[in-house]
């Protein structure tokens, strides 16, 4: 195991990386990054519309509102809401609004999601106008997931326990807020290491165990890399964070060169990336025998250990909807889809849903353990009422970097989610203004347009 956890050098490789923060332009993107990062800001901004229509986002908005004040300059205006809060408030509204809807891209080896905080951060940096260079919007964006996926198979290479997304974006955050304000390399090493102290080393199982608001932590990771910029700024200081150390230097001796936002995955699903494999294998079923909820009498998944951990068979809430196996699978045999509709308490009544998720077998295997998390598979049996039975070979979710969806399904996934809350001409209007900064557009308008109230 790389280094103590309780030990870091000063300066060294710390520094290396905070002048790599500070000195990325974005003539140093490759085409192919800069389109995939567009990529992921469309599927972002459609699943952070998507997470308005939800009571997670609605009292952690009116929390930031209340509690978050900017009671002076700077201040930054609240994700498709308009209200304007403290940079760290708005950091923490936008990063719970995009994960309260478990649809965004996330990275196979931090088992978590580094764009949700990254954009956080990106809008409530922009919007406080710390620095009006217009091109520098989408190099921050793709600055978000160098760190924060770097720091994210850091920390889980250098600590016991499984930590969710929050305790790494919060370096990411900070290495965004870094940027923006300007800092020279000894405060943004400080800066990282203000986020790592401070950022929220909660534990996700608990989550996972027991589904609540809290989720992945991406909202509280996002205001506390926003809050150690500008603590850094102002003087304050922080140990070098650990998980840039000389420790894992082989994670960070390739940026610039090595790009680690080409190894995101796509969500077709907004639901835990552990039940979509299970989920895939059971939509593919249903279309290539043309069956109906009907003709199946029950249902057996085999997969994870974390998978199966996934237990919620009937849920109350959206959170428990997104962290469950059982129930979106049931879900998606039954209505032959899996939108947010199936997530919302509308679908929770439904009693073919009910009725497949109450019988379903959920079992792991070993082979599927030694497999994950670089590789998540699930195969599943459907018991048919005739007596027939249906079995899928081992099966990945689509989406992975081998298995990119095109941009076609990305736009059509992005407009699922987001013209119910923003209308058909304004979510064509966001998709192309994102299209437009692969091309070096001003992210001005894109900006105003995210954090404008959300009405149809």
């Amino acid at each position: 195991m790389p280094g103590k956890p309780d030990q870091a050098p000063a300066g060294g490789n710390a520094d290396e990386v905070a002048a790599f923060v500070l000195s990325l332009e974005r003539a140093d993107l490759p085409d192919d990054v800069r389109r995939i990062a567009c990529r992921w800001l469309l599927d972002l901004c459609g699943t952070a519309a998507s997470g308005t229509r939800t009571a997670l986002s609605r009292i952690v908005r009116d929390h930031a509102a209340t509690h978050f004040g900017a009671g002076g300059s700077p201040a930054a205006r609240l994700i498709f809401d308009g209200r304007t809060v403290s940079p760290p408030g708005a950091a923490l509204a936008a990063g719970m609004t995009i994960d309260a809807v478990d649809a965004h891209d996330g990275h196979r080896l931090t088992k978590g999601h580094a764009g949700c905080g990254t954009l956080a951060a990106v809008l409530a940096m922009a919007d406080a106008g710390e620095d009006t260079r217009q091109d520098d919007f989408l190099v921050r964006f793709v600055l978000g997931y160098e760190i924060g996926t770097r720091a994210g198979v850091a920390l889980h290479a250098s600590v016991p326990n499984y930590h969710t997304s929050g305790a790494w974006i919060a370096l990411a955050a900070a290495a965004i807020g870094a940027r923006a304000l300007k800092l020279d390399i000894e405060r943004a090493r400080h800066a990282l290491g203000i986020a790592e102290y401070h950022g929220p080393r909660s534990q996700m199982m608990r989550c996972i165990d027991h589904p609540t608001m809290l989720k992945d932590g991406s909202g509280w990771g996002a205001m506390a890399g926003v809050s150690a910029a500008f603590l850094a700024a102002d003087g304050f200081t922080g140990a070098p964070a650990i998980t840039t150390g000389t420790g894992v230097r082989d994670l960070w001796n390739d940026l610039g060169s090595v790009w680690r936002i080409r190894e995101q995955y796509y969500k077709p699903w907004p639901v835990c990336r552990w039940a979509q494999p299970a989920v895939a294998a059971v939509l593919t079923l249903r279309a290539r025998h043309k069956l109906a909820t009907a003709d199946v009498e029950r249902i057996e998944v085999a997969t994870f250990h974390e998978s199966v951990r996934l237990a919620v068979r009937h849920p109350r809430t959206t959170e428990e909807a997104q962290y469950s196996t059982a129930y979106p699978v049931a879900a998606a045999m039954a209505r032959g889809r899996l939108a947010f509709e199936e997530i919302s308490e509308a679908a929770f009544a439904d009693p073919e849903i009910r009725r497949l998720a109450a019988g379903m077998e959920m079992t792991e295997t070993a082979e599927f353990n030694a497999a994950f998390p670089a590789r998540r598979f699930a195969s599943v049996v459907l018991h048919l009422a005739d007596g027939t039975r249906l079995a899928s070979p081992p099966t990945e979710a689509p989406g992975d970097p081998e298995t990119a969806p095109g941009d076609d399904d990305v736009l059509a996934k992005f407009h699922d989610l987001a013209d119910p809350v923003l209308g058909e001409a304004r979510a064509r209007h966001v998709a192309g203004l994102v299209a437009d900064l692969a091309d070096g557009a001003s992210a001005r308008p894109l900006i105003a347009e995210l954090l404008s109230p959300a009405r149809v």
